[in-house]
């Protein structure tokens, strides 16, 4: 069986963007919203990627700075020719060894990446060791265990019908934790109080089936990653499957929606 783990990394930073990023930015400005933040805080963006909680956070939080912060320098290097302002700093680093100072930030917010942080606890810890008494943290992950990204569970549904050890490879066999329940829990034990853990959904319209397919070309994500090592003829028969399955309006658009959780907690 493949390594499920081995198109984690998303060095390719356009090619996630055809294929997530696009949804996470519809995403971050209603989390913030959520959030309803105080201004005036400076933040710490763990796990930055592209930008898309960052650019929320500067149109919605009114912050005075943020330190932004990825392992990937190429989604850096994408961000910051996105984001020009200069409240913000980005910076390569693991959130399991954040590149800050101790008690530098007010608030630490983080976007669809904890899920895919080896130690989980530590990088919590991290988060805690950054900010001031009483900070906040808040970070939201995909419903994975939910099936809440409706084109994902299609996606694997059609190729576990097709391969059946893909259905080992999805990511709610990989991250049964990204529940409410897994969540709350993970951040209680992480030392974390007054949490409050909420679902958000947003809509992802695919103009035609051609908008929907392509970004599972790409080999950015896991999902992704298993659509390009499959042999042509394979591909062929996955993408014929996703074809018939899908539904599909009569001006050829697909309507689904995809949902998030996500928790706030306060470091005492």
């Amino acid at each position: 069986m493949a390594d499920p783990t081995r198109h984690d990394a998303w060095q390719a930073g356009e090619s996630y963007d055809r294929y997530m990023g696009r949804w996470s930015r519809e995403l971050a400005p209603r989390f913030v919203d959520w959030l309803n933040p105080l201004p005036g805080f400076e933040w710490l963006d763990v796990g930055c990627g592209t930008g898309a909680l960052t650019e929320a956070l500067l149109g919605e939080a009114v912050p005075v700075s943020i330190v932004a912060i990825d392992p990937s320098e190429n989604f850096l290097e994408l961000a910051a020719a996105r984001i020009g302002d200069p409240r913000v700093t980005f910076r390569l680093g693991h959130a399991e060894a954040l590149p800050v100072e101790t008690a530098s930030c007010d608030a630490v917010g983080s976007a669809l990446m904890l899920n895919f942080v080896p130690d989980r606890a530590r990088a919590l810890a991290e988060m805690r060791r950054a900010l001031r008494p009483g900070g906040l943290v808040a970070f939201y992950v995909w419903d994975y265990p939910g099936g809440g990204i409706q084109f994902m569970r299609a996606f694997w549904r059609a190729a576990a019908s097709l391969d059946p050890q893909a259905a080992e490879l999805g990511e709610d066999r990989r991250f049964p934790f990204c529940t409410a329940e897994g969540l709350t829990g993970l951040a209680a034990a992480a030392g974390l109080i007054d949490l409050a853990c909420e679902p958000i959904t947003v809509p992802t319209l695919f103009r035609d089936f051609d908008d929907f397919w392509q970004p599972f070309t790409l080999g950015a994500g896991p999902a992704p990653g298993y659509c390009a090592s499959l042999p042509p003829a394979a591909r062929e028969r996955l993408r014929q499957r996703l074809l018939e399955s899908l539904p599909t309006a009569p001006d050829g658009t697909i309507a689904l929606e995809a949902r998030a959780w996500a928790l706030q907690g306060i470091s005492p």
